[in-house]
C-alpha cells in the first residue's frame, strides 16, 4: 500500500495517514497480521515528523485496527481481515430484519450460529 499525502489538503497529515491505512484495512488491501512500517520508517518515507505517524498509529490502535508489539512491530489486527465482508453482511441482515427489535434480531443470529456450529439452542433442548 502506498500512502500519499496532499500538502494542500485541509486535512491534517496525521488524519490523512490514519484514513488511508484504515481504508486499506477495511477494503482488504491490508490483511490481518500484515506488518506496517515502523513509525520512523513511515515518517521518513512521507517526510513528516515521527510524532505525526505516531499520532495516526495511536488513533488506529484506539479504533482496534492495528496493534504494536515490541518484538513483532506494528501489525493489522487479525480480526479486521474479515471486517469488510462481515460489515457488509451485517448491513444486509439489518435491512432484512426490518421491523424486528434488537433482541429478536440477535436471537435469530444466535440460532443461526448454533445451527452452523452444531450447538444445541434453547429451543432444541
Amino acid at each position: 500500500m502506498v500512502i500519499v499525502l496532499d500538502p494542500s489538503a485541509s486535512v491534517d497529515p496525521f488524519e490523512q495517514i490514519r484514513r488511508q491505512i484504515a481504508d486499506g484495512i477495511r477494503s482488504g488491501e491490508l490483511v490481518g497480521g500484515q506488518r506496517l512500517p515502523s513509525i520512523r520508517q513511515l515518517a521518513g518515507d512521507l517526510q513528516v515528523a515521527a510524532g505525526t505517524v505516531a499520532k495516526a498509529y495511536a488513533a488506529l490502535t484506539a479504533e482496534g485496527l492495528i496493534e504494536t508489539n515490541r518484538t513483532r512491530g506494528t501489525r493489522v489486527v487479525a480480526d479486521q481481515a474479515l471486517a469488510p465482508s462481515l460489515h457488509r453482511a451485517a448491513r444486509r441482515y439489518v435491512s432484512a430484519a426490518e421491523g424486528l427489535d434488537l433482541e429478536a434480531a440477535l436471537g435469530a443470529v444466535r440460532a443461526a450460529w448454533a445451527a452452523a456450529h452444531g450447538e444445541v439452542g434453547p429451543t432444541d433442548a
